[in-house]
This record gives structure tokens, sequence and C-alpha cells, in this order.
């Protein structure tokens, strides 16, 4: 698991059991980054898959091998594959697919700060993630202009501070677990004292892809927060909730911090009515309420992810008679320049 093509890649259990034993840094150092070290552990051939060197080079691979060690093993059409493999298909230019495709840029109102809807604003505090999905409606996005830094962050929560209509910060990024303890729990304090906010919520991939992230120590810091705290994962397919993510899960739950999950309708790997109906019982099986189901944000090299609108609904539809309606998610479509996410039906 380098950078470099590995000779010996990590297929024995008690390497993986060494491995996902370590600290959650330890075990983001050691993510797949190499084509050829994933394909190995999974025991594909590159000939088995429509790999894209070109695509790597544009969207760096990083998996976790928490994350892949939920992957079938010999399968190449395993659907948690689907999501982190750069294929050739990234390279095609799709018609209305782009760089911003819900509007980031426009909706800057401080560095660090997205002002989009009533009421909230989202802090984008580190351009990184544990892990790359292909379809990221931000793959495209210019962290290094727009990301909160140490000498940038007072002037956000000044932003926050004057606006009395705020009532939420949502954290976000890249994935803002990334951030350590302290940052974190700095930032937490930070907003505390800002009356007119009542609660923070986090959008974080780390709970299911790099559960380690979720310790003693970080529910602590969130839970000893003054702020009602709101935990939204995303969790696309019921293969990823392993029992180490449901422990985790598990943890944040007996903390008292609420958690919904936010899924993307993606081709291939949850275009299906079974699918998202397990993928709910799932969820609501481990204390996680399902949210949202996102059609495809078009950003350029996602577009072989795209399920069509009238077959989403399609989907919804069966959803909704095999559910009870707690369990059956929202499908909306995050549009640029609008006042909220609109639901997908509204959309025809």
């Amino acid at each position: 698991m380098r950078e470099t093509l590995n000779p010996h890649p990590m297929t024995e259990k008690h390497d993986e059991t060494e491995h996902l034993a370590q600290n959650w840094q330890q075990q983001l150092s050691g993510a797949f980054t190499c084509i050829d070290d994933l394909c190995g552990y999974l025991r594909l051939s590159k000939d088995q898959l429509p790999l894209s060197t070109a695509a790597s080079q544009s969207f760096a691979l990083r998996v976790p091998l928490s994350f892949a060690a939920s992957m079938e093993k010999g399968n190449p059409q395993d659907p948690l594959l689907r999501q982190v493999l750069p294929v050739a298909d990234e390279l095609h230019l799709y018609p209305g697919f782009s760089d911003d495709p819900v509007g980031d840029l426009s909706a800057v109102a401080e560095i660090g700060v997205l002002h989009k809807y009533q009421g909230r604003v989202l802090l984008i505090n580190t351009g990184s993630c544990a892990i790359n999905c292909r379809y990221c409606f931000r793959r495209n996005f210019p962290y290094a202009q727009i990301q909160l830094g140490k000498q940038k962050q007072q002037a956000a929560l000044d932003y926050i501070a004057a606006d009395h209509s705020i009532t939420e910060v949502i954290l976000s990024g890249g994935d803002p677990l990334l951030l350590n303890d302290a940052q974190l729990g700095g930032l937490i304090q930070q907003i505390n004292p800002i009356g007119h906010v009542q609660r923070i919520r986090i959008h974080s991939r780390l709970p299911i892809v790099l559960p380690a992230r979720i310790t003693d120590e970080l529910v602590a810091i969130l839970a000893s927060s003054g702020k009602t705290i709101i935990m939204v994962v995303h969790c696309n397919h019921a293969n990823e909730l392993s029992p180490r993510v449901t422990t985790a899960l598990k943890l944040l739950k007996s903390h008292g911090i609420t958690v919904f999950n936010q899924a993307v309708l993606l081709s291939g790997v949850n275009d299906d009515a079974k699918i998202l109906c397990q993928l709910s019982e799932q969820l609501f099986k481990h204390g996680v309420i399902p949210y949202y189901l996102h059609l495809l944000d078009k950003v350029r090299g996602a577009g072989h992810f795209e399920v069509g609108l009238t077959e989403a609904l399609r989907l919804m539809q069966e959803v909704q008679t095999a559910l009870p309606g707690y369990l059956v998610p929202k499908l909306v479509k995050e549009q640029a320049g609008a006042a909220y996410k609109r639901y997908a039906h509204d959309l025809l």
C-alpha cells in the first residue's frame, strides 16, 4: 500500500487485522493510493477493469483499507469499488457537466464560508478527504483559495457572529473530521459563544469509510459542546455498513448525537429499489435516519454515474411502496442559485 507498485500487496488476514487495529491517522496514511495495490488486494486483474491512469492523475485514487475490506474480492462489479475506481469514462465530456455544478463559488460570502440558504452557513474546513469518491461534486473545487486556515478562521467566525439570522453552522470540506481533536474542538469552542447559533452540523464520510476516527475522545468533544450536534454521514450501499462502522455509529448515538444519512443515486451502485430499501433498513437498524437521496450533481468527470430523472422517480415509487414513510429518504436535486434543495418530482 504505497505510491509505487508493491510486489507483496496486503492479502493475508493477519496483516489486515493488524492494520485495522492502528489508530485512525495510521490507517489514513496507509490508504491505497496505487491502482496496482488496490487490484492486488482485491485479487483483480487490471484487464478486468476499465481503468484509466489519466483519470487517476486528474483526481487521485485514495481508499482506506477499512472501506476496501468491505468489497467483494474478485468482483470487478463490486458497488463499493465502482465508487472509487478511476475509469476511462471520467475523461468523457458529458453535456451539462461542469466544475462547479451546484454554484458553490457564487455562494462564497467570506473565505471558507458558503452562504446559500437562509439560516445556515457552511464552513469549508479542509480540502482533504479520507477517500476520493469519483462522483464527488467538489472534485474540481479550488480549495487552496477557499478553505479556512488559522488566519482566515476568525474572519469567518466574525461573519457568523454578525448575522443573527444564522442558527446553524455546517462543517464541511473535504471532510471536517480530518481535523485533529484539538483543531475540531477549538473550532467548536469558538462557535459556542455565538448565541444565535443553535446547532452545529457535521457532514462526514469518515464514520463510514474510516470508522476508527470515531473515538471516545472525539465523541466527548462533540457531546460537551454547548450546541446541538448533528452528524450527517454519507453511505450509498448497505455493504458499507461493516461491524466496525456500526460500532462507530452506535458510539455517536450513545452520546445523544443525532445521525442522518445522505446518499447519492449512482448508476451501477444503488440504482435498484431493493438495494435502496436494504440501505434504509440497515441504516435505521443502526440508529441512522435516512435523510436525502441526491440526484447526481453534474460535476465534470462523473457523467457515467448519472441516473435519469424519470428512472429515479420510478425507483423511488417502488421504495415508497415497500417501506414505511420514515425510512424513505427525500429524493432531491441541488441547483445553483436555488433557495433550497429541490424535490425531484418538482423538476418534471
